[in-house]
């Protein structure tokens, strides 16, 4: 896999969002002008950069629009066609909450979730990054009677 990409309609903020927040590292980043227009599937004249941003293995181009503008809306349920959210295992999910809150983040709270596994257990809560993309972060917990056995 090479990489996801994700419309931002304020680079700079998602920049933010995403590095300080989540732990991602600025990578390489290009600017697109009317030359790929075709290839962005947008009628000239654009204006666009495209900026990568990596965590282990995984990396994200965050596409910033000047011109035109981005436009629509963040999927706000799972069962909508395409890309729904973005999952993240967290060690300490109200720190990592608030941080994304602090940041521009809305915590779905219907959305928050304490489920029973075997051998462990995971709380969830999703969040609407400042475009309202859905962000998964989840905390799992070992039981301590099954790390003593």
């Amino acid at each position: 896999m090479s990489h996801v990409g994700l419309c931002v309609s304020d680079l700079d903020r998602s920049l933010r969002f995403y590095t300080e927040g989540l732990g991602f590292e600025v990578a390489d980043g290009f600017d697109i002008g009317d030359s790929l227009a075709p290839l962005a599937e947008v009628p000239a004249p654009v204006e666009c950069r495209a900026q990568f941003i990596t965590h282990g293995s995984l990396t994200i181009e965050l596409l910033g629009w000047r011109q035109p503008a981005a436009e629509g809306e963040a999927s706000t349920s799972r069962r909508q066609v395409g890309f729904t959210h973005l999952s993240v295992n967290v060690d300490d999910l109200a720190a990592v909450e608030a941080r994304l809150v602090g940041l521009g983040a809305r915590a779905l709270e219907d959305t928050r979730t304490h489920l029973d596994l075997e051998g462990a257990c995971v709380d969830i809560v999703f969040l609407a990054d400042p475009d309202g993309v859905r962000i998964e972060l989840n905390q799992f917990t070992v039981r301590s009677s099954e790390v003593a056995g």
